[in-house]
């Protein structure tokens, strides 16, 4: 880490709604994309040109920074469009790109020679070596290999003080090296360089086994009636690893993994992360409280992977059992933008009490009126409805997925709080 410089917190972007979250929950900056030029192609789609720039702009308005992924590998065909869409970036004016390949950093350094760029973790940087080459192309940052361990991150920083390095600290994990998988492409016609992975790797397999003397042929199984999962990743969480990532100075940027996760995942894991790095500033770091809070997010079983440990030392980083997510947390509704009404991700009953989760707790008022009271519950604030009453005025007995009316508050709540059942 350069003295004096707080690590950076990243966070996923994969629409506009979620970038405005993310940095609601706490986010230094957030990373997102614009068509099939990002790794996550399905994100990219969730963007305009128009809707980034604005983006851009609504980050700056609160001292965030916006770093843009052209990090896939295009093919010669490809070329032509990848310098339009690096002409295209340089008018809205993101705070870095993100890239993979020797070609887009040159083309980077031709169309935008004044922007950052950093290096994606698909180019597998291991060694400061490579560091070395990448920031002579005109890197400023590098975004480290999975693989990496924190030992050779230290020696990176300290031969090369002035580059910064960012790492994974949560989200899905790749069972394939650095992400350069290629089952999804020869299973399904999905390239996951170029975007479009289709998680070949959660599938359940049915494996067999041959005896080549009389060919019986056995179907080996690990979930009856299902099939075996072999190449299912853990997910990682590095929440009780904070400290000892800053006490090393080595790392810039603690980077959130998700973009095409829920608007929740994008909530939680910010705020929670904006604790421990907070926590940790103010010598108050509680990595057990952390790890207990993340447990309520979606997750296919956590590991923290190899940043401590190499590879082989490890047993503990695939889930051979199912690739379903589980957590304890189930998100009923969502306060809209305009602080006044919620809209319904699950359910909403009337006199079912639910918990609110926020970022600004100082912005919650107690009350308690005809549509509903807001109320303490030892530490925890909750809202309980007495109306259901939408936007237009109609009354319902109950609310549930799908209904996209606008629902009244009994009083504003901070935009982007969730009511959790």
């Amino acid at each position: 880490m350069i003295l004096g410089k707080k690590v950076e917190l990243l966070s996923p972007a994969g629409d506009p709604e979620k970038l405005k979250v993310a940095i609601a929950y706490g986010a230094d900056a957030v990373y997102a994309g614009v068509s099939h030029f990002s790794l996550r192609i399905r994100s990219g789609k969730e963007f305009s040109m128009q809707s980034f720039g604005d983006s851009i702009e609504y980050a700056h308005s609160y001292g965030r920074k916006v770093y843009a992924t052209v990090n896939g590998f295009p093919f010669n065909s490809q070329i032509p469009l990848v310098e339009k869409h690096l002409a295209e970036l340089a008018e809205i004016k993101p705070d870095a790109l993100i890239v993979s390949t020797p070609g887009v950093i040159k083309l980077v350094k031709k169309i935008m020679p004044d922007i950052p760029i950093h290096l994606s973790t698909q180019a597998n940087v291991l060694n400061y070596l490579d560091a070395e080459v990448f920031a002579d192309m005109g890197v400023t940052r590098i975004i480290a290999a999975r693989e990496v361990s924190l030992k050779d991150l230290v020696e990176i920083k300290e031969r090369l003080p002035h580059l910064e390095l960012e790492m994974f600290i949560h989200g899905s994990m790749c069972f394939a090296y650095s992400g350069r998988c290629l089952v999804s492409a020869l299973q399904m016609g999905r390239v996951p360089n170029r975007g479009s992975c289709a998680n070949d790797c959660r599938m359940p397999y049915t494996v067999y086994v041959e005896n080549p003397e009389h060919k019986t042929l056995m179907r080996v199984e690990e979930v009856p009636d299902e099939g075996t999962y072999i190449f299912n990743a853990k997910d990682l969480n590095m929440s009780t690893h904070i400290q000892e990532l800053l006490d090393s100075g080595a790392i810039d940027s603690l980077k959130i993994e998700g973009r095409t996760k829920s608007l929740y995942y994008a909530a939680f894991s910010t705020m929670v992360y904006r604790e421990a790095i907070d926590d940790y500033y103010d010598g108050i770091f509680d990595g057990e409280k952390y790890r207990k809070e993340l447990e309520k997010l979606k997750n296919r079983g956590y590991t923290d992977a190899y940043i401590l440990h190499r590879p082989f030392e490890k047993d503990d980083t695939q889930n051979l059992e199912t690739a379903m997510s589980e957590g304890e947390a189930q998100v009923a509704a969502f306060v809209t933008e305009d602080e006044k009404y919620f809209l319904c991700k699950d359910k909403v009953l009337i006199g079912i009490p639910l918990n609110i989760l926020t970022y600004d707790k100082t912005k919650i008022s107690i009350c308690e009126n005809e549509i509903g009271k807001i109320y303490m519950d030892g530490d925890n604030y909750k809202i309980v409805f007495n109306k259901i009453i939408c936007e237009n005025g109609k009354e319902l007995s109950s609310v549930h997925s799908g209904n996209t009316n606008k629902i009244s508050l009994p009083a504003s709540l901070p935009k982007y709080s969730f009511f959790m059942s």
